[in-house]
């Protein structure tokens, strides 16, 4: 069920029309033979100045875009490998410079709350501001763009495919948003006078200043927060939890729609406090209208001595959830589960039925659950 085609657009015919055919979320090194396909390069194309930095002496740079503030000295780059100094300038190397081009459904992101049904045309440049020893996607986020078969589109011609293709979202997503900043946020304003949403899934890694400067453009958001604690953090992302927590806190308080992930990890962010503790957080500081999906582990990259999430955990963790107060829980990567489906909190009858990421009901009045009149938090129709 699709709320806003008219069109059935088959993926790889929108792949054709790129010129990009992908495997795994990375584009592979192979030209499509269509009118207006172009050849996949490696490494970056035409780099452009950056953003949210400050000049030290000896031609160093102190990177401001993210809480790490690393400081750069002449030809070298920030921890993301996309940043590099140049002569004492600043430079992002992965401007319309994307290595994944998708369509996807918005339940892929995830967004469960944010017009169920559609679709988003997603993108992703190389580069990562952490390194998760879990991550999925680790063979472009742990990548320079130097490494990265990559293609070069323009803000304005990535709109453009979104508007041919009725996309009417457009996903900042597989990789780290925040790397590619300057990139986003043209494309998201380019986007906004096109009226064309946009969403941002981010590990909320981002300093304050630049949040605010995209969020204007901002229409929904998805942040893995990834545990409660600092030192998981640590361990497990090289990063720090405190400024995770003002990006959410952030977000909400300006109005973007908000929905959470955390993948559970066995033995490393599953205890039972850890999971109360998230959920009281997320009640307290962001309201209890806020979804949570509580996602699968599967074995990948620098984790995989490590077994899937049992169900019985993630079971566990919908269970506290409700406890704690929180009315929209989700369980992730098991498709088929009842928790796929959104509740009304209060009748208790499905408001959106999915089965994986396809919908397979909609019983909602406008904003309201049909069954009981109870307003359903979201972004419907």
């Amino acid at each position: 069920m699709n709320l806003f085609f008219e069109k059935v657009v088959s993926r790889r015919s929108f792949l054709k029309k790129c010129g990009l055919v992908t495997l795994g979320g990375a584009i592979l090194s192979k030209l499509v033979k269509f009118g207006n396909a172009q050849e996949a390069k490696i490494g970056f194309i035409k780099p452009q100045k950056a953003l949210y930095y400050e000049k030290l002496q000896k031609k160093k740079i102190k990177c401001l875009l993210c809480p790490r503030k690393c400081i750069i000295t002449k030809g070298n780059r920030g921890f993301c490998r996309v940043r590099e100094n140049r002569d004492g300038e600043y430079y992002t190397l992965v401007h319309s410079n994307p290595c994944a081009v998708h369509i996807d459904p918005i339940e892929k992101k995830p967004l469960f709350h944010f017009f169920p049904g559609t679709t988003a045309l997603s993108l992703a440049t190389a580069g990562c501001n952490f390194t998760c020893k879990n991550c999925q996607n680790w063979d472009i986020s742990q990548a320079n763009p130097d490494q990265t078969i990559n293609f070069e589109i323009s803000p304005e011609r990535m709109v453009n495919l979104a508007l041919e293709y009725n996309a009417p979202t457009i996903a900042y997503t597989y990789t780290e948003p925040t790397v590619f900043f300057e990139y986003m946020l043209e494309t998201a304003k380019a986007a906004k006078e096109k009226n064309i949403l946009n969403m941002y899934h981010s590990n909320g890694f981002i300093n304050q200043k630049p949040l605010l400067e995209l969020i204007p453009y901002l229409d929904g958001a998805d942040i893995d927060l990834k545990g409660y604690s600092n030192k998981f953090y640590q361990d497990i992302t090289g990063g720090t939890l405190y400024p995770v927590l003002e990006t959410l806190k952030t977000l909400k308080k300006q109005g973007v729609w908000l929905e959470i992930t955390n993948l559970l990890i066995p033995t490393k962010n599953d205890s039972i406090g850890m999971i109360k503790d998230l959920c009281q957080w997320i009640k307290d500081e962001l309201g209890n209208d806020t979804p949570i999906h509580f996602s699968r582990f599967y074995p990948q990259y620098k984790l995989q001595n490590l077994p899937p999430t049992p169900i019985e955990t993630l079971k566990k963790a919908s269970e506290i959830a409700h406890n704690v107060g929180l009315h929209y829980v989700y369980i992730g990567n098991v498709p088929g589960i009842p928790e796929e489906n959104t509740y009304c909190p209060n009748c208790g009858k499905i408001i959106v039925g999915r089965k994986g990421y396809n919908i397979t009901v909609i019983n909602l009045k406008k904003n309201r659950c049909k069954f009981c009149k109870t307003e359903i938090a979201g972004r419907w129709m």
